[in-house]
């Protein structure tokens, strides 16, 4: 692995680069989970959610192609090995939706707009950085374990729809895994004006690989570091508090994965905003408005310590691996960003 970097060192870096994929994604490529969920319900379009489906694709596709190359081994990632949990992942997911809905993004879209100079989005990050920490590892962490205990569903085997249908049908969860992935890949993109709009493709296909490159780097360096660092992918909750905690204990601290993938976020979209020429510092002049951010902010650090991820998290690093949680807490999170928007544009009025 070289005298000069550590492991730690090393998988940071496979952070940092699909990290600046998903800055420049959000920023340029207009990337955005609440975005999509907005388009849908309020702006008659579906762009953005096939943009969603197919970064999916491409990383379920990504994911076990690398299985099937073996370059990667699913069953070492913690959304497979950790078991299942769907109070924990429902209540997490809508925790986290609703917050994300009251916040104006989510974790990942906070990061990419503190890369264009928004100080409002600075403020949320701190908050849901803090916020995920008081319940992962804070005084607020023996609650969580005691009413959501991980892995409560645990059978042995691995917690993924490909390994499930694996044990049924006898056939390999590679070859299972990247069929879903291309199922997924071509409903996405089935009309005509979807495959049209190639910017939106293009960059919901960097977003994919993105995913798959965190799972290919970790992998990598875990196993040359023989176990060393974490196999895992890009996450947005308990990175922030990660990477809060880097600032200012980095001497007695290690890099990680987390922290290179948020450090890596903030660059791609500075400098994706550079390439806009949409930089701009903003500041919030609404005490009322930032109030509620704040509040989301803390809502989405709750929810996603929950749910053991965020919409990033489950929505498309555990989704990549067809794990049973994914589909579960996105369900939520997109019905908790329905509840929070509904309350916003109406005030629960009566329809």
């Amino acid at each position: 692995m070289g005298a000069e970097l550590s492991p730690g060192v090393l998988v940071a870096g496979f952070g940092f680069l699909g990290g600046v994929g998903l800055g420049l994604a959000a920023r340029i490529g207009r990337f955005c989970t609440l975005g999509a969920i907005e388009d849908l319900f309020y702006g008659s379009s579906d762009i953005r959610v096939r943009m969603w489906a197919i970064a999916l694709g491409t990383a379920i596709l990504g994911s076990f192609g690398l299985t099937a190359a073996g370059l990667f081994d699913p069953e070492q990632s913690f959304y497979l090995a950790g078991g299942f949990n769907p109070v924990a992942h429902a209540f997490g997911g809508l925790l986290f939706g609703y917050g994300m809905a009251l916040a104006g993004n989510c974790g990942y879209g906070v990061l990419a707009r503190v890369g264009g100079g928004d100080l409002r989005a600075f403020v949320m990050v701190l908050v849901m950085a803090i916020s995920a920490y008081l319940v992962i590892s804070g005084p607020l962490a023996p609650l969580r374990v005691a009413l959501f205990p991980q892995g409560v569903l645990s059978t042995g085997r691995p917690a993924g729809f490909a390994h499930l249908l694996s044990d049924l049908s006898g056939v390999a969860p590679a070859a299972l895994g990247m069929a879903i992935g291309t199922l997924v890949l071509g409903a996405a993109l089935a009309p005509a004006r979807m495959r049209a709009d190639r910017k939106s493709v293009v960059w919901a296909v960097v977003v994919g690989l993105a995913i798959t490159s965190g799972w290919a780097g970790s992998a990598f360096v875990a196993d040359q570091s023989l176990g060393a660092v974490r196999v895992e992918s890009h996450t947005f909750s308990a990175p922030l508090g990660d990477a809060v905690l880097y600032l200012m204990l980095s001497s007695g601290l290690t890099l990680g994965f987390g922290v290179g993938s948020v450090a890596g976020v903030l660059v791609g979209a500075a400098l994706g905003s550079a390439v806009k020429g949409q930089f701009r510092w903003e500041a919030c002049e609404d005490p009322r408005e930032l109030r509620r951010q704040i509040g989301g902010a803390a809502a989405m650090g709750a929810g996603g310590a929950i749910a053991f991820g965020c919409s990033v998290g489950q929505g498309l690093s555990a989704f990549s691996l067809l794990a049973f949680s994914a589909p579960l807490t996105l369900a939520a999170i997109v019905a908790g960003a329905w509840l929070g928007l509904r309350q916003l544009i109406s005030g629960f009025a009566p329809s």
